[in-house]
């Protein structure tokens, strides 16, 4: 990240929400320093966020877009747990892992790592989930503050490095089950013609080579 994004980065309010159309506050601040977003999308930071990006950037101040959401308060998802059903499709959903329960157990929300953003209303298969203001009449910045801002930030950050190890401790299981299979295919097989085994042998060998460039691809 350049520094310009960096700095308009710095001045968002890190919910993680989307509603910019980008996937995450970074890539909504690299999009802006690059010339390919302008800089009233972002609902969360309202008018007053809008302002802290135009001083950084030196674009006109201008009305936040309707179609990105309107500058609300503050809110906080509450799920209902008699109606929850414990999917876990709000768990994966949440950006800054506030949600916390297990397969077919309850789940809840830790309340300071939740940032409002919304994400878990539209997974939820059982509507159990609903968004409670917190911050009274106050929006944007002014019902969220630079701590917030950090905290989630931070969260969402581990998060994301949670998600690539844990892909990369998948993409390595299987690699090994296929490596164990390649290196043994007679054992592993209830085939024993030979050219269904040559056959089988030069599937799992591409897989591997796959396997191995996906690898090199993400130390590179």
């Amino acid at each position: 990240m350049n520094p310009l994004a960096r700095r308009i980065d710095a001045a968002l309010p890190q919910t993680q929400c989307t509603r910019c159309g980008y996937p995450d506050c970074s890539a909504y601040a690299e999009a802006i320093a690059a010339g390919e977003a302008a800089i009233n999308h972002c609902p969360p930071g309202g008018a007053d966020g809008i302002a802290r990006l135009a001083a950084i950037t030196g674009q006109p101040i201008v009305p936040l877009n309707p179609e990105n959401g309107i500058d609300g308060p503050l809110t906080l998802a509450v799920i209902d747990e008699g109606w929850c059903i414990g999917c876990t499709l709000c768990i994966k959903a949440c950006p800054t892992d506030a949600i916390v329960g297990s397969n077919k157990l309850m789940h809840t929300v830790i309340e300071p790592y939740c940032t409002g953003c919304e994400l878990c209303i539209p997974v939820c298969p059982v509507d159990c989930i609903s968004l409670e203001v917190v911050s009274g009449e106050r929006t944007g910045w002014q019902a969220w503050s630079a701590e917030q801002a950090d905290l989630a930030r931070s969260r969402y950050e581990a998060r994301q490095q949670r998600l690539q190890r844990e892909a990369r401790e998948h993409d390595a299981r299987l690699e090994a089950k296929a490596r164990m299979k390649f290196d043994d295919l007679q054992a592993h097989s209830l085939h024993t013609d030979p050219a269904t085994l040559d056959k089988k042998h030069a599937v799992i060998e591409a897989a591997l080579a796959r396997a191995k460039a996906k690898r090199e691809n993400q130390q590179g």
